[in-house]
């Protein structure tokens, strides 16, 4: 069982906290409106420069691979400079690549477009490891609640930006833009504050001040890198069960959430009630987090990825068996899914978090974001092949094969055992 030190629980240091904590959120919200604002307008874009409704999705790939080809790289900078400067630099990468976006839709180049996507996509794995960051001075009873709240702060940002689209095209048009390029406009200002908030408020940084109690508290702490991180995993089978979590909860939700529209398009549902149906499946992929937090506090993080198992695959049955039509259950489908997805990814991460040594975290916590986001983009690619193939139904028959493989890894016994080491 890992245990807090004494340090963790001063005063002064839960003060310092809070304010991470509040800071940390801050520039979730900040960048959860560039991102969500700006992956529509950037399928649009894609198709417009292209000319070819096959382009449209080559946006949101770019940015994937964004986040995960830049995952491990921030994890580098977090080790040897802090958080402070990790998540700035992502931040700063994506303000880049917006900008990359206007000008690739001002000269009308796809490649162009798609080389900014892909740093755009570089502020989401900031904001995916904004989380971790939350967790650093967290006492081992509150980081998964801390963990929660930077997850929640993304509800905002995620509501607010698809419902700029129309105030951000008429802003481009007056720039003498585009229409299409406002959206990468509000995210490119979004992401410069972002980066701005990060490194005039996240002092002191996190994970070096984290480092110092250590070293106070009379442990031998070395120079971290990012090698020793990776290796440090062959010994924590816990670690690796959290970071599997993350990854299957990923990809189950992403397989079954980017087909549903398709699904209920296929029998005209309407554009408006397709869009309804996606918001519910946001909502209860974020609304409920600090609930989720509470949760793995209380009741265990083994318990809630099991619970998150479970939630995933009712949510896999209740969509599989409904018809296009049949928008009530599909909503619940969704809701459930994004509720079994919070699950897997709060509780996996503190797991993660728990059973690494703090010297190691960034480090692992990198390499558990390249896996995620590896397993959503393939994910997505699986899941179109297997619709064309057999049918949406089909889709959902097959999410639950990952889910199987984890309820594997959930009962054996190196993963259940409890932690023996010591972190912070």
């Amino acid at each position: 069982m890992t245990v807090s030190t004494p340090e963790l629980l001063s005063p002064q240091v839960r003060s310092i906290q809070k304010r991470t904590v509040a800071v940390l959120s801050t520039g979730s919200v900040l960048g959860g409106v560039a991102v969500a604002g700006s992956v529509a307008a950037g399928s649009l874009i894609a198709e417009s420069v292209s000319g070819s409704a096959a382009a449209a999705g080559l946006a949101q790939t770019s940015g994937v691979l964004g986040a995960a080809v830049l995952a491990l790289p921030l994890a580098r900078i977090a080790l040897g400079r802090g958080r402070r400067a990790a998540l700035a630099t992502g931040y700063g990468l994506g303000a880049m690549g917006a900008v990359i976006v206007v000008v690739g839709a001002v000269v009308r180049s796809l490649p162009v477009v798609l080389v900014g996507a892909f740093f755009v996509g570089v502020a989401s794995a900031s904001t995916y490891q904004a989380r971790y960051a939350a967790t650093d001075l967290a006492a081992e009873e509150h980081r998964a609640v801390s963990l929660s709240w930077v997850v929640w702060a993304g509800t905002v940002g995620a509501v607010l930006g698809p419902n700029l689209l129309s105030v951000s095209g008429h802003l481009g048009l007056a720039l003498g833009l585009p229409q299409l390029a406002g959206p990468y406009v509000v995210a490119g200002v979004c992401l410069v504050a972002t980066a701005i908030v990060l490194v005039v408020f996240l002092r002191p940084d996190p994970y070096r001040l984290s480092l110092r109690l250590r070293a106070d508290a009379g442990e031998s702490v070395r120079q971290p890198r990012l090698r020793d991180g990776l290796v440090h995993l062959r010994s924590r089978p816990r670690a690796v069960l959290g970071i599997a979590a993350i990854a299957i909860g990923h990809v189950v939700m992403v397989m079954v959430m980017v087909m549903t529209p398709v699904h209920m398009a296929h029998v005209d549902v309407t554009l408006q009630v397709i869009g309804l149906v996606i918001s519910v499946h946001v909502a209860g992929m974020y609304a409920l987090s600090p609930v989720v937090g509470w949760a793995v506090d209380r009741l265990g993080r083994v318990q809630v990825i099991a619970g998150g198992v479970g939630i995933l695959a009712v949510a896999c049955i209740v969509s599989g068996l409904a018809e296009g039509s049949n928008v009530v259950a599909l909503a619940i489908g969704l809701f459930l899914l994004g509720l079994g997805w919070s699950c897997t990814l709060i509780a996996g991460s503190t797991l993660v978090t728990d059973e690494v040594d703090a010297t190691e975290r960034p480090a692992v916590q990198g390499l558990s974001d390249l896996v995620m986001n590896a397993a959503g983009a393939l994910g997505g690619a699986a899941a179109g092949i297997i619709v064309l193939m057999a049918s949406y139904g089909w889709l959902c028959a097959a999410a639950l094969v990952p889910l199987a493989a984890l309820v594997v890894l959930l009962v054996s016994p190196a993963c259940r055992g409890h932690s023996n080491t010591r972190s912070m």
